[in-house]
């Protein structure tokens, strides 16, 4: 199967069986979004929704939190992953916003990952889901679903499997389509047993294809 017929079809398919896909952080604004979405690095979404209501009541803009102490922050957020990093970052981030961009989190890459804490995989989170531009992140589930499938062949780094993605894509749905493809991972495609016998798209699957045909 040629690279495009296999997009095509794998869009069609997540078209009709997930018209609606959208992050499992809970978020009400494009700040909390930025500070939920640095917590939830190699950390569940899951944990990240118990911790976060606390943080916006104790935090409840980027102001609150850029003058806060770190140790404040730590304590808000010690049940993650990398607690110590995190609120380095979260402090630094706040900072950040306040006095280089006036509290606002940026819509555009160049300045986001000027902020501590944000990479591109953050900052893409950031424009896709905070202001609905074509921008694709990938992480671990993207990164392993899209090579399991076979919409990427070679992608040694996040990056170029971003870019090989983005190639085929159309831009419309590059917001959606990188919420298909962490659901996917999370919920079917899994690392290690991945369900291809409740898979929808088994057949146009490279894995499947090779491995269990």
């Amino acid at each position: 199967m040629k690279k495009k017929e296999r997009f095509d079809k794998v869009i069609e398919y997540f078209t009709h069986a997930m018209p609606v896909a959208e992050t499992e952080l809970e978020y009400t604004n494009p700040y909390e979004l930025i500070v939920a979405v640095i917590l939830s690095a190699q950390c569940t979404d899951k944990r990240v929704n118990l911790i976060t209501p606390g943080f916006f009541e104790s935090f409840p803009d980027v102001f609150s939190l850029a003058g806060a102490e770190q140790d404040q922050i730590f304590k808000l957020i010690k049940s993650c992953s990398y607690p110590n990093n995190k609120a380095r970052h979260l402090h630094g981030m706040a900072r950040m916003l306040v006095d280089r961009f006036e509290g606002i989190v940026p819509d555009n890459m160049e300045e986001l990952q000027q902020l501590p804490g944000v990479g591109r995989k953050t900052a893409n989170v950031i424009l896709s889901v905070a202001y609905q531009k074509p921008a694709m992140a990938v992480d671990t589930h993207v990164f392993r679903v899209a090579a399991r499938i076979g919409l990427t062949s070679r992608a040694k780094n996040p990056y170029q499997t971003e870019m090989q993605l983005i190639q085929y894509i159309p831009e419309e749905k590059i917001p959606l389509a990188h919420h298909w493809l962490i659901l996917h991972g999370r919920y079917v495609c899994t690392a290690r047993n991945p369900g291809c016998n409740k898979c929808g798209i088994s057949h146009l699957c490279s894995y499947y294809g090779e491995n269990l045909t």
